[in-house]
Formats: structure tokens, C-alpha cells, sequence
């Protein structure tokens, strides 16, 4: 049976032993009740025993050591009754937790995407579909527009606009042209291409970044829950009043007492309780959280790493700036070229597009027009001869225009769409990728909640980094990071002893992503590897939910703690009168009962709303 499915069977198996004994007892048949309590404790208790006993000899002290005492304490003093209500509770506390993992990581599979795994070899007898795996070094092979490119290659033919976002965070595409080496997990756009393979896809970037990503999982040292690091002092003082009452009785039935009464219940449920809560909370609010551990985590997170590329910019470049030449005006210059470029599915072309519209400018039908994948597009516009794209492009087909668009460029960052019209230079148009709208707002919040380091890590050039960590408020940022870099850096701010959340929505970020504290990513643009590396999923692209997912943490665990403090609290002073024989071990094993009510009433509140306070 695995793990998963006795995480369900237990609990269920000791409330159905439970109800079974009742209805013998009102029957008036006593003795077949405690024949139904005790096989139901040996059912329900041993698989609990053996866990506990499994974790102790693999150096692992968790909070279910005093609940497993008095689960062997029952059946050594053949109090059935009372060990089996704390059999119930103890599993039926792990299938909580179990639950709320298992919903969250099945909601956050619907969201993986497809790494490449066909590839399209080019044969002598024609073109053959095989398993990525298959390609071997020196093959050639053919990516059609919309696919991912299986391995690392070299163009050999073909001129394609190829998305390295998710592999490098760079927003503008690549030129894939003859000679240029292109990565696995790239996606061609406007192909296709011919490449010859010049990696296996084992050995390719997309696949180190999934060993890179295993790594990190590998390296990350477990949390300590709370529950456990309660348990750590809470056990102790439970084994001294066990030994106190046993010496000042002999009686061990008191002890029995002592250990259900003690059976710390709170510890067992109450942070299961919140945690559901909380994941349900923020489930609402289309946030992921895949696992309890994760929650606790969010709640001591004091340091926060943002990707750059559709993190903290919107992930597509746009029209930053126009520089005409004179006759031409800026509107003049954007409405032609946006005119010969409206037909091309081109990224910068659509920004132009819609910069233009933006503008209220007219889009003229464009005629004999001849694409440059990768590189741009001619044509004629209103009986002019226009060419947009790549200074080469302009070189080709306006030689004239060149030698003047390539002087206007100097000085300029960012990357350039070059016009020219009727074969003479008409302006350059920058394109730039913009910080979000409300990321300043989203910095202040974290500020607010008492985040001390706040970072950017870019796989982008560095002077593109330092610019939008300058524009947004960001004092420290870092570019042309590799991903490997990006999870140095990550483990340095840990090695500081600084929790940190990464946040990120990249396949250069996942890496990073596992190495955090806390991983959250931005599935709506990266999904895949990055959802799966993450530890909390944002379905929808909104940047203010990080803050307000540090606010579901928190508060949820502080609604954990304060129904640990009140459960614990009780359970002790039931302790000291269970000590002085005040207390049978039936009656301790129902009054624990109303204490867990109180600590299950309290910690459902973590399901609420967050208030702003929190």
C-alpha cells in the first residue's frame, strides 16, 4: 500500500473501529466493544508506531513521538478506547496535510509544458519524425515555425526570428541565420530552419537546466515545521510529568493519563488545519501554494530576488523612441512603418502596430512586399519604397540610406529598427521593454512588510538590468547571469542566513527557483519547468499578488501559532491534574477532544480573508 493511499486508511480505519465499539456499547455489549477498540488500535496504531519508530532511527524527532507513547501505552495497559482516539487524530492530522499537498501539486500538472521532445530529422529519403533522444551529433534537422528547437545547433539554412525569453530572459528574439548557434527550448517563431545538431538533447541547455533544477531540489535542506520545533521542548516537559506521576503514584494508568491528555493534538492538527486554510485562501485568489512547507516558509521570508524579462517589465519589447529624419515627422515615420509591417507576426512588428494605433494613425495597405525572416520587410506604401528591419537588411535594399541610419544609432541603447524611404535614410525606431505598471507599488508593499533585500538577476545584458532596476527603485541588480549564476547568487544570500523568495517565470529561472527558500514563478508566461520548480504558482500575471501571497503566509502561521500557544497551553494544565489521578484515561482522551475543537475552530480562520494588517 503506498504512502498515499494509508494516509487516507488509517484515519478512516480508526473513526470506523470507533463507531463500531459505540454501537456494541449501546447494544450493551461492553465486552465487544473493547474487542472492537483494541483490533481497531492494533489496525489504526501500528502503522503509526512504525512510522514514528522508522523516523527516529533516521535522526528525524518529530512532534508524534508523545502521541505514539500513549498509542503504546493503551495497548500495553489495554485502554483501547484512549489510544485509539489518538490514532485518529495523529493520521487524520498527516491525511489533512496530505491533502492540501496533493490538491496543490495537481493543480499546478495542468500547467506543465511540453519540453521538446520530437525532433524532425532531415534523411536522404526525406524528413522522419524522432524522439528527440534519437538525434545524434551532426545530424540535420528541420524546425518548423511555432516548435521548440530540440538540441543545441547551428543554422544551415533558413532565416528565422527565434524567442530565447525563456532560456536566456532576453526579450528580443535572436536572429536564427546561417552560422548562429541556437539553444534547445527556443521557440522559432516565423521559420522554418535547418539546423545540424551539434549536441545531444541529453547534454543539451534545456537539459542542464533540468539537472541544474534537480540539484538544487537535491541540495535544499528540509524545513523544520513548526510543529517539530515545538516538539523539540514540549516532549520533554511531557516525559517529566509522565515520571513525576509515576512516582508519586505508581500508578500507570496515571501515566496513560498523563500521555493522552498530552497527546499534543494541537501540534498534530492545528498546523495542518491553518495550512488548508491558508492554501484554500489563497487558491481563491488563483495562487498555488503546492505544499504546507512552502506556507510556513513564506512566513519568514526577509529577502526577495526578481527575474527581470516578464517578471518585473511586461516580457515584449515596445516602442521606446522615435528618431526621425528630417522631412519626415515621428508620426509620419512610425505610421509607414507600421503600415509595411502590419501584415508580419513579427514581435517588434506588432509593437509597432500597436504603437501606432495607440496614436490614432492610419495603417495604409502595404503591396510587394518581401519578407527578411529574422531580418524585416520592403514594399511600397502610398507609391514609396519602404524598407524596415536590420541595418543589414537596409544595406541590401537602400545602400544609400545605411552609412546615415548607422550614424543616428551611436549613442542610442536598446535595440533598432532602421527606415528607410524610397531608398534614403527616414529614422530609427527604438524598441525598449518596459517596467510593469504597478511594480513600484508592489516594491513599496514588500518594503512595508519589513523585506530587507530586495534584488534583481537578469540573464539579460547588465546595462539592460541596471536600467530597470534603476527606473523601478532596485539598488542591487546583476545581468548576463547564466542560470547557474543565478543560483550562486540565491545560496549566497542564504549562506547570510536570509530567507529567500525567488521569483521568476523563465526556464533560465527554475533553476533558482528550487534553490530558494521559497520559489514563486509566473506561469502564465514561462509555465512549464518553472511551474514545476516552484514552490508557489501565480496563475494569474499579476505582480501585487507576491506581496499578498507573504500575506497569506504570515498570517496563516500566525493563526498556527496562536492555536499551538491555546492547545498547548490547555493540554498542560489537563496535564497536572491528569498527574494527581484527577483525570482517567478515557475521560483525558475526550477532553483532549474539546481542546482539539477549540484549536480546529481557530485555525479555520486562516480560510478567511487577509487583512491588510496581516
Amino acid at each position: 500500500m503506498n504512502l498515499w493511499s494509508a494516509a487516507y486508511v488509517h484515519p478512516a480505519a480508526a473513526f470506523l473501529f470507533i463507531l463500531v465499539g459505540v454501537g456494541f456499547r449501546l447494544g450493551g455489549d461492553p465486552a465487544g466493544a473493547h474487542v472492537a477498540w483494541t483490533v481497531g488500535l492494533y489496525v489504526a496504531g501500528l502503522p503509526l508506531v512504525f512510522t514514528t519508530v522508522r523516523g527516529i532511527l533516521q535522526g528525524r524527532f518529530a512532534s508524534d513521538l508523545v502521541a505514539t507513547l500513549a498509542i503504546v501505552a493503551a495497548m500495553a495497559l489495554d485502554q483501547p478506547l484512549a489510544g485509539l482516539v489518538v490514532a485518529l487524530m495523529q493520521s487524520g492530522g498527516e491525511a489533512l496535510e496530505r491533502y492540501a499537498e496533493q490538491r496543490a501539486t495537481r493543480a499546478v500538472r495542468e500547467l506543465e509544458a511540453q519540453a521538446p521532445r520530437i525532433a524532425h530529422r532531415v534523411e536522404a529519403a526525406g524528413i522522419s519524425d524522432v524522439p528527440a533522444e534519437a538525434v545524434t551529433v551532426g545530424d540535420t534537422l528541420l524546425v518548423r515555425p511555432g516548435e521548440m528547437v530540440p538540441c543545441d545547433g547551428t543554422v544551415l539554412e533558413g532565416s528565422a526570428a527565434v524567442d530565447i525569453s525563456r532560456i536566456t530572459g532576453e526579450p528580443v528574439p535572436q536572429h536564427g541565420t546561417p552560422g548562429v548557434t541556437l539553444r534547445s527550448g527556443s521557440l522559432v517563431l516565423d521559420g522554418p530552419l535547418t539546423l545540424r545538431a551539434e549536441a545531444l538533447a541529453s547534454e543539451s541547455l534545456y537539459a542542464r537546466i533540468v539537472e541544474l533544477v534537480r540539484t538544487a531540489q537535491a541540495s535544499k535542506a528540509p524545513l523544520q515545521r513548526l510543529a517539530d520545533r515545538v516538539a523539540v521542548w514540549f516532549t520533554p516537559v511531557t516525559l517529566v510529568t509522565c515520571a513525576i506521576a509515576w512516582v508519586g503514584s505508581d500508578d500507570p494508568l496515571r501515566v496513560l493519563a498523563v500521555l493522552v491528555v498530552a497527546t499534543p493534538c494541537p501540534l498534530i492538527l492545528a498546523t495542518p488545519v491553518a495550512i488548508i486554510g491558508g492554501i484554500n485562501r489563497a487558491a481563491r485568489r488563483r495562487i498555488i501554494i503546492r505544499h504546507g512547507g512552502a506556507l510556513e516558509a513564506l512566513a519568514a521570508v526577509d529577502a526577495v530576488v526578481f527575474d527581470k524579462t516578464g517578471t518585473l517589465t511586461i516580457g515584449q519589447p515596445e516602442v521606446a523612441e522615435i528618431e526621425p529624419v528630417a522631412p519626415w515627422s515621428e508620426d509620419e515615420l512610425l505610421g509607414l512603418a507600421a503600415s509595411i509591417e502590419q501584415g508580419a507576426g513579427h514581435p517588434l512588428a506588432r509593437s509597432m502596430v500597436s504603437a501606432a494605433q495607440a496614436r490614432g494613425l492610419p495603417l495604409l495597405r502595404a503591396i510587394s512586399i518581401q519578407e527578411a525572416p529574422g531580418r524585416g520587410v520592403s514594399g511600397t506604401v502610398d507609391h514609396r519604397h519602404i524598407t524596415v528591419g536590420a541595418l543589414s537588411l537596409v544595406r541590401e535594399r537602400a545602400p544609400g540610406a545605411a552609412e546615415t541610419l548607422d550614424h543616428l544609432r551611436h549613442g542610442r541603447a536598446g535595440l533598432h529598427a532602421y527606415v528607410a524611404v524610397d531608398g534614403l535614410a527616414a529614422g530609427l525606431i527604438t524598441f525598449a521593454d518596459r517596467p510593469r505598471p504597478d511594480v513600484r507599488q508592489v516594491l513599496e508593499a514588500l518594503r512595508a512588510m519589513q523585506i530587507g533585500r530586495l534584488v534583481l538577476l537578469s540573464g539579460d545584458h547588465a546595462d539592460s538590468a541596471h536600467a530597470v532596476a534603476r527606473a523601478v527603485g532596485l539598488s542591487e541588480a546583476a545581468g548576463d547571469l547564466l542560470p547557474a549564476d543565478k543560483v550562486a547568487y540565491v545560496q549566497r544570500l542564504r549562506r547570510e542566513g536570509m530567507q529567500v523568495m525567488m521569483v521568476g517565470d523563465g526556464i533560465n529561472d527554475a533553476p533558482a527557483l528550487s534553490a530558494a527558500t521559497v520559489g514563486l514563478a509566473l506561469a502564465q508566461h514561462g509555465g512549464g519547468i518553472a511551474a514545476e520548480a516552484a514552490d508557489v504558482v501565480l496563475l494569474e500575471d499579476d505582480l501585487a499578488r507576491v506581496p499578498e501571497t507573504l500575506q497569506i503566509g504570515r498570517r496563516t502561521m500566525r493563526i498556527a501559532r496562536q492555536s499551538l500557544g491555546v492547545g498547548l497551553g490547555l493540554s498542560f494544565a489537563a496535564m497536572v491534574v491528569a498527574a494527581f489521578g484527577y483525570i482517567p484515561p478515557t475521560v483525558g482522551a475526550l477532553l483532549q477532544e474539546i481542546i482539539d475543537l477549540a484549536v480546529i475552530v481557530n485555525a479555520l480562520r486562516a480560510a478567511g480573508p487577509t487583512l491588510k494588517s496581516a
